[in-house]
C-alpha cells in the first residue's frame, strides 16, 4: 500500500520547492509492484518481480515551467534535488502559459484510492506458488491437427498494483489505486510444407473474478491455424469488417487528432471542426473514464482534472477537443481533459435483433476482407490519409473463404469513416478503449 510517511513526503516535497523559491508546484509519488511467470513450451522459464517508485515534480517559478522525476526518495536526496531543480526552472525562458488548473476543475472525490473499485483484495492472497499454477495451468502443452503442429507457445501471467498520489500547492489531493492481472500467449505453428504462422491472445482485469485466461492458448493457437494457405488478392475496393481486437487502429488517429496540442501545431486533420459535422450520424464516440471496476478508468488526469463523462463526436459532431491548462491559456480554448481517459464507440447498425458482433456484421456485408492484424503502416496526422499492411480473410455470403496476407489498405480516416455501414456491440471490456467490430464499404485494397 501507499504509507502515510509516503505521502507526508510527497507534501513535503512541495514546501521544499517553495522555500527553494517556486512559486507553485505540484507532486506525483507512483508507485508499482508486479510479479511475472514466463513459460516456454509449457515448462516455466523466468520468473521476474519489479518494483518502481518515484516522484515526478512541476514546477513554476518566476513564469517559468519545468518538470524533473527520480526515484530517491530520502528527504536529503529530495531537498537537493529540488533545489537544482528550481534553479534550472528559472534559466529557462518565460512562459506564461504553464499554470495549474483552476481550483473549480481540480478533482475532489478521489481521497482513497478506492472510488472506482479498481483494487482487488484478492491481489493480498496471491503468492508466488499460485502464479505459478496460474501460468502452467494456461499452456497448451503438445498439440497437432490435421496438416500442422504447434512447434512453440510462449506465455507470461502477471499480476501487478498501482498507486498514483497527486499533490499541489494550491490544495490538490488525489490517489488511485488499482490491481491488475493479466496473461498473454503467442503460439507458433507449421504446416506440412514447413510453412509456420503465428497467433496470440491476450485477457486482463484488474479484479481476479472478472480474469478468466484459461482459453487464452486456445484462442491464439486458433488463430495460428486459421492463416494456413493464404492466397492473393485482386486490388479493388472491398468492404471491410475490422474485429474489435484491432478496430481501435482506426479510432487513435481521431482521438490524437482532436488534441489541442496537435491542433495548435497544425498537424491535425481535425482542426476547425468543434462544432462541425465532420462524420456520418451513426458515429458517436463517448469518454467514459469512470466505470467502475474496469480497466483504464480514472477519476483524475495527471494534472489533477476531474473526469466525468462526455461527448467526444455525437451524432458525427465533433463536440470537445482534448485540451490541458497549458494549451487553453495557448490557445484561449476552453480547458476540458488532456486525453481521452476511457474513449468507447457506441454500438451503431441498421439491423434491428439481436446484439451485433462480428459474425452477423460479416453476413450483413454479404463479402469483403476481414481485417485481423495491422502490420505496420503509417498515417499522415495533418491530412488523415494512412497506408497500413493487414493481415486477415476474404470472405463471402458473410463466412471466411481463405486468408489473405502481404495486403495494403489506404484511404483518408474522413472518407473511411464516412462509409461506416456498422459498428458492433462486442467490445472487450479488458481494453482501455472500448472499439467493437467496424464495418465499412468501398475501401481500397492493394494485393
Amino acid at each position: 500500500m501507499l504509507t502515510a510517511e509516503e505521502k507526508t513526503i510527497a507534501k513535503e516535497c512541495l514546501r521544499m520547492a517553495l522555500d527553494a523559491g517556486a512559486q507553485k508546484a505540484r507532486v506525483t509519488l507512483s508507485k508499482s509492484v508486479m510479479d511475472l511467470v514466463s513459460t516456454l513450451n509449457g515448462e516455466v522459464d523466468k520468473i521476474t518481480g519489479c518494483y518502481d517508485r518515484s516522484i515526478t515534480i512541476s514546477i513554476f517559478a518566476d513564469g517559468r515551467y519545468g518538470s524533473f522525476s527520480t526515484n530517491k526518495l530520502s528527504r536529503t536526496s529530495l531537498r537537493d534535488f529540488i533545489a537544482g531543480a528550481v534553479e534550472t526552472v528559472k534559466m529557462l525562458a518565460p512562459d506564461p502559459c504553464r499554470v495549474l488548473p483552476s481550483p473549480e476543475r481540480k478533482v475532489k472525490d478521489a481521497l482513497t484510492g478506492d472510488e472506482l473499485g479498481l483494487r482487488d483484495p484478492a491481489y493480498d492472497g496471491m503468492s508466488a506458488e499460485k502464479r505459478r499454477e496460474t501460468a502452467l495451468a494456461c499452456a497448451l502443452g503438445s498439440r497437432e491437427g490435421e496438416g500442422w503442429k504447434l512447434i512453440s507457445e510462449e506465455g507470461e501471467y502477471s499480476d501487478s498494483q498501482y498507486w498514483a498520489y497527486l499533490v499541489d500547492t494550491e490544495g490538490l489531493e488525489a490517489l488511485h489505486n488499482e490491481t491488475s492481472f493479466e496473461y498473454w500467449t503467442e503460439a507458433t505453428i507449421e504446416d506440412d510444407k514447413g510453412d509456420k504462422y503465428t497467433g496470440n491472445w491476450w485477457e486482463a482485469a484488474p479484479l481476479l473474478k472478472d480474469f478468466h485466461p484459461g482459453e487464452c492458448g486456445a484462442n491464439a493457437l486458433r488463430q495460428a491455424v486459421a492463416q494456413i494457405g493464404p492466397k492473393p488478392l485482386e486490388s479493388g475496393k472491398y468492404n471491410m469488417v475490422i474485429d474489435r481486437d484491432v478496430a481501435s487502429k482506426v479510432i487513435s488517429p481521431i482521438i490524437a487528432s482532436l488534441n489541442a496540442n496537435s491542433i495548435q501545431q497544425g498537424n491535425s486533420f481535425l482542426g476547425g471542426s468543434l462544432g462541425k459535422q465532420v462524420f456520418p450520424q451513426g458515429m458517436n464516440l463517448m469518454d467514459t473514464p469512470r466505470i467502475p471496476g474496469e480497466a483504464g478508468s480514472r477519476c483524475f488526469d495527471s494534472e489533477g482534472v476531474a473526469t466525468s463523462d462526455r461527448p467526444i463526436i455525437e451524432n458525427g459532431v465533433v463536440k470537445n477537443y482534448f485540451v490541458n491548462s497549458y494549451m487553453a491559456a495557448k490557445t484561449g480554448l476552453e480547458p476540458t481533459l488532456e486525453d481521452a481517459i476511457r474513449p468507447t464507440l457506441q454500438p451503431w447498425h441498421p439491423w434491428t435483433g439481436n446484439p451485433v458482433g462480428k459474425e452477423e456484421i460479416m453476413r450483413q456485408c454479404g463479402s469483403g476482407i476481414l481485417v485481423t492484424e495491422f502490420n505496420g503502416g503509417n498515417s499522415n496526422p495533418a491530412t488523415g490519409d494512412f497506408s497500413y499492411g493487414i493481415q486477415g480473410f476474404f470472405f463471402r455470403d458473410g463466412k471466411p473463404v481463405h486468408p489473405v496476407s502481404e495486403v495494403l489498405v489506404t484511404g483518408n480516416f474522413k472518407s473511411l469513416w464516412a462509409g461506416l455501414l456498422a459498428a458492433g456491440d462486442d467490445a472487450r471490456r479488458c481494453m482501455v478503449k472500448l472499439v467493437p467490430t467496424l464495418a465499412f464499404k468501398d475501401v481500397d485494397f492493394s494485393g
